[in-house]
Order: C-alpha cells, then structure tokens, then sequence
C-alpha cells in the first residue's frame, strides 16, 4: 500500500526530466498570462521583461510576484486567462479580509484537479474499495469539491456530508461504514472528543485513513487523532488560488508532502526581503502554476512557512517534498523580538498529560511590551485540583513552552469545552493589539 502511485509517468519522473518539463510548460503559462492577464501584462511591461526573456528556471526569480492583492484589485475576473464562457466552475475566498478572491477552472482545469487529488489520496492509502465521508463544508471553499471529485476519480464512494452536526457524521460513519475522512485536524479532534462522549470504542469503526488539511497542525496533533481515531492520519496542502487541494499531500511514509513539480514550481523566499533561499531553507512558500488554463498564477505568495525536501522518498516518487506549514508570515506572531508560531505551541501541550487539544493565544500590549497569554482547556480532574496542584501544573507549562519558544508566556487553564469549538479552521488567535 504504502507504494501505491496513482500517475507514476509523472509522479516518478527523473529530476532532470522535471525540470525540462517544468520549462517548456512555463514559457507556455507566461505567454498565455501575457496575452490575456492586463495585469501580468503590466507588471511585466513595468520591469521591462517579456515572456521569452525566461529561457531557464533560474529567471523565475526575475518575474514579479503576485499576491492576494493583486486579485482583490482585479475582482471578479480580471485575473482570468481565458474568455468567461469557457469556465465551468467559479470558487472564491470567504473576502471576511475585504473583497474575496474569485478562482475560476476550464473542463481541462477540472480534469487536471481531480488527478491531482487523485495522486495524494492515493499515496494516503485510498483505492477504489473505499467509503469517503468528507466532513467540509460545500460552497465556494474548494476543500470539499476537489477532495469530492478526486474521490471519484479513483473509484471509491463519496459520502458529502458537508460540516458541522457532529453527532449525524458519528452515526453515518457506524451506518455507512466510512472507512476515509475528509475534515480540517482541529474538527477530527472534536470528532474524537464526541465519540469518547458517546462511550463508542473508534475501533468499532471502519475508518482507516485520515486526509486533514485546511490548517497547519503538529506531529504531536497527528499522533493524538491517530491514537484516538484509531487511523492512519495524513497531510495535504493547496490553496484555492492555486487550484485548492491538490497541490502536495504525503504518502504513506509521512516524510513529507510531495508537491506535484509537473503542475507547480515551488520556490522558498525570505518573507522579508523577497530573496529566494538555497534549497533546505526555512522561508515563504511561493508557487508558479504551469498547467492551469482559466487562472495562472505566477509567483504567487502564499504566505505559507516550510521548506523543501529534494531527496528521493522511500516510497519512488521523485517530486520535491514540503515539510509541514509551520503557520503563515502574515500571522505570524512576534514577541519580545521572537517569532512564534501557534504549531509550536500545540506541540508542546499536546504531550503534556492532562492537557486538551484545544487552545487559544491571546496577544496583547501592555505599555510598549506585548504580551502572550496562552489559555489551555484541561481535563477536569486537573481543573478541579487543589490550588497547590493546579499552580505546580501551570508552571510546569508554562516552563515547558518557554524552553520551546525562548520567550515567557502567561498560561491561563480553563475548563473543558470552554474554548469555542469550529467545525472548519479553528480559531487559534486572538489580536488585540489591532482593536
């Protein structure tokens, strides 16, 4: 199972090949976003740069970058590259920032996004014999539809649940005999805690895999709802301004999520000075699509934090691996000059006994210092405890999360279920320096 390749033309093409592939699929997106996109044109005409200036992969770096501004300014459709009759499919952002960024896909597009989900669900383990309960929300979110229709594509069963009503997901799960789950991390962790509620052994279930995306999550997070659901959970990454899910996902050897290079070229750059760094490094994740029709997006700014991978896995696949998103440059938090990522928080409180998988960061200023308070549902029993007890406990993590992030936090413990709960991205920080 674990060497199971849905596209191994693709999937297991020497690196050299890649590259060449890469190339040619490149100059052909930049031409056609030239042509089509007045904003590429613009921005190229600004820099005095036109397509067939870009004859290798290394004068990617002289292109422009593009950000979620540049599509809010061309709402709706100003980023588009090909006339509106010829888009079949029309997504968009939630816009709770201003406008939302509208994503639109040809026939062609559709297609390539079902056999790239395709790839990642089958390097999770999915086949043809599988019952898939996708537990996101349907709408314009592209997390549901691309998982939806990349189910299909390799055979299996689809049940679109959709989110929320946790208790009816737990039913159709026993009922349907679900044996994959489609669901942010944070909402299989509820999942969890409502089954244990429920007194239903996950055994008893017919889950086997896990595919959590939407959201950066631990390896302490991966093993807890491994442990609790009784599964093999795995991670996937997209975006939808670059097709949504789909652009990488692990394969059983979890060392990683194999981006697919024959689609999207991935870059690391320094968020702050825009420099792209040598492979290995720890920087901003920005990807260029080279197969999309409707939509192009060239040096897109995701605002993802990880880094590459360029080792061949154990499992064939030859394609570029990205490490778990450590969270995002643009909520990143800096304390005390330090910059600090909720993933690293989590990893910490999820080995600690007694404490929940729920928590909240608080960030405040008080005078000219900003302050962290980290407030952590526990068990009841710890809550409960005699105030010695529950004071030697706080202190114990609040510790434990200074040795991790080398800055002091305030640790507030509060009771089970306190923290509200999300039936999609959860809710992990609260800013009020900005209000």
């Amino acid at each position: 199972m674990l060497n199971t390749i849905w596209d191994p033309q693709h999937e297991c093409m020497p690196r050299d090949e890649i590259g060449q592939l890469q190339l040619e699929r490149l100059q052909a997106t930049l031409n056609r976003a030239c042509k089509n996109v007045t904003c590429y044109r613009t921005k190229f005409k600004g820099l005095g740069i036109v397509p067939e200036d870009i004859t290798s992969l290394s004068d990617l770096a002289k292109l422009p970058f593009t950000t979620k501004e540049d599509l809010r300014l061309n709402y709706p459709y100003g980023m588009f590259a090909v006339p509106l009759r010829e888009v079949v499919r029309i997504h968009s952002s939630s816009g709770t920032t201003g406008k939302p960024t509208v994503v639109g896909y040809t026939k062609n597009d559709l297609k390539t996004w079902s056999n790239l989900v395709a790839r990642f669900m089958t390097a999770a383990g999915v086949t043809h014999d599988d019952v898939v309960q996708i537990a996101f929300g349907y709408g314009l979110f592209t997390g549901a539809f691309g998982l939806h229709y990349g189910s299909e594509t390799i055979g299996a069963a689809v049940i679109p649940m959709s989110g929320g009503n946790t208790e009816k997901q737990i039913m159709i799960m026993q009922d349907y005999k679900s044996t994959v789950l489609v669901c942010t991390p944070s909402y299989a962790v509820t999942i969890a805690d409502r089954i244990e509620k429920l007194g239903i052994d996950p055994k008893t279930l017919s889950l086997k895999v896990g595919l959590f995306g939407g959201e950066p999550w631990s390896e302490a997070m991966r093993r807890e709802i491994e442990s609790r659901l009784s599964i093999s959970a795995t991670d996937n990454y997209g975006l939808s301004e670059v097709i949504g899910p789909g652009v990488a996902g692990e394969c059983g050897y979890k060392c990683g999520m194999h981006i697919f290079e024959d689609a999207f070229i991935p870059e690391i750059i320094d968020p702050e000075t825009c420099a792209v760094l040598p492979p290995g490094s720890v920087g901003e994740l920005v990807l260029t699509t080279i197969s999309k029709e409707a939509f192009p997006m060239i040096r897109y700014r995701t605002r993802d934090i990880t880094s590459l991978e360029y080792e061949v896995c154990e499992c064939g696949r030859t394609m570029v691996r990205m490490k778990k998103t450590m969270g995002r440059s643009d909520d990143m938090l800096i304390i005390k000059g330090v910059n600090v990522f909720p993933s690293q928080i989590e990893e910490v409180l999820v080995a600690i006994e007694g404490c929940e998988p729920h928590y909240q960061l608080v960030v405040d200023r008080k005078g000219a210092m900003d302050v962290l308070e980290v407030d952590i549902e526990v068990t009841e029993h710890i809550f409960f405890d005699e105030m010695k007890k529950q004071r030697a406990f706080l202190e114990m993590v609040e510790k434990k999360i200074d040795s991790v992030l080398g800055v002091g936090v305030t640790v507030k413990l509060v009771e089970p279920n306190s923290i509200p709960r999300n039936e999609g991205k959860a809710s992990r920080v609260i800013d009020k320096r900005r209000l």
